[in-house]
């Protein structure tokens, strides 16, 4: 069963959610796997893959937080943050859970927080699985950090209501979402009608803080912090990942010492499985 709760920071409230399983299992004991979501969406949108992994045979804890300033945990502190700030928060969280060394996966967003993560606490660190990850060059990073995730105040109109519906129904579409031409169509499936509002639902609570994970991926090194890593690596080359990220596997694995690739299917139960094969794996 997922439950829910909330673990206070020096932020204030960090909200997450977690299978608490104890005993052997597939993942090397009971080490605690945290998964770091994809923005600008919430642990609302890992239940799938953590009831996969749970199915697959993972008995340790599986621990799914809001990220600072998206779902329903607390602002982060700082006006800009960086994806380190992000990474030490989630030390903290490990460290408020009594946690002393975790595997940590990570989606786009949550994949670069994952990446710091193993980067600047190895001593932290079992095993690593980034899901979507790149360093954009310099003139892309600057139009998305222009352009990707602008403020939104609310008015007596309701109008953010529907920009955020197509701000969430626009990235199934293109990327970047604010690029609306053939050049950059995404040849996908939209979510469904119940998604997209649950994902809206997600920007509208964080309307105030959703652009700062954002702004920070955009910004994040990841190609010179990557050979930090020490841990083992998993790389995800999901079928229906976006072209430029799974493009960009081979040189995520020049710059991680001890990486490896699964290719996966649509899907969470397909993904578990990888997530789970690679954590049950003896490397040296």
């Amino acid at each position: 069963m997922i439950e829910r709760a909330f673990v206070t920071l020096a932020e204030g409230q960090v909200h997450l959610r977690r299978v608490v399983r104890g005993g052997p299992g597939v993942a090397g004991g009971t080490r605690p796997l945290l998964l770091f979501h994809a923005s600008p969406s919430s642990s609302w949108g890992l239940q799938g893959l953590m009831q996969a992994l749970a199915d697959a045979g993972l008995r340790g804890s599986i621990v799914a937080p809001d990220t600072l300033g998206n779902g329903d945990s607390a602002a982060p502190a700082p006006e800009h943050p960086d994806i380190a700030y992000f990474a030490d928060s989630m030390r903290r969280l490990a460290d408020a859970l009594g946690h002393e060394r975790v595997d940590v996966y990570g989606g786009h967003t949550g994949a670069r927080i994952a990446c710091e993560f193993a980067a600047a606490f190895p001593e932290r660190t079992g095993r690593v699985i980034l899901d979507g990850i790149m360093e954009y060059d310099a003139d892309f990073r600057r139009l998305v950090v222009e352009n990707y995730a602008p403020k939104v105040e609310p008015d007596v109109y309701g109008r953010q209501l529907i920009w955020a519906f197509n701000f969430v129904r626009d990235q199934a579409h293109y990327f970047p979402y604010f690029m609306r031409d053939p050049a950059h169509r995404l040849a996908g499936a939209v979510p469904d009608a119940a998604t997209l509002h649950r994902a809206t639902l997600d920007v509208l609570k964080a309307l105030d803080t959703y652009s700062k994970p954002y702004i920070a991926a955009f910004e994040y090194p990841a190609y010179s912090r990557m050979p930090l890593v020490q841990a083992p690596v998993l790389l995800l080359r999901p079928d229906a990942e976006l072209p430029v990220l799974n493009a960009a596997i081979e040189t995520a694995m020049r710059q991680l010492p001890r990486s490896q690739v699964a290719r996966v299917a649509p899907g969470d139960v397909a993904k578990a499985a990888a997530i789970a094969q690679f954590l049950a794996q003896e490397i040296p």
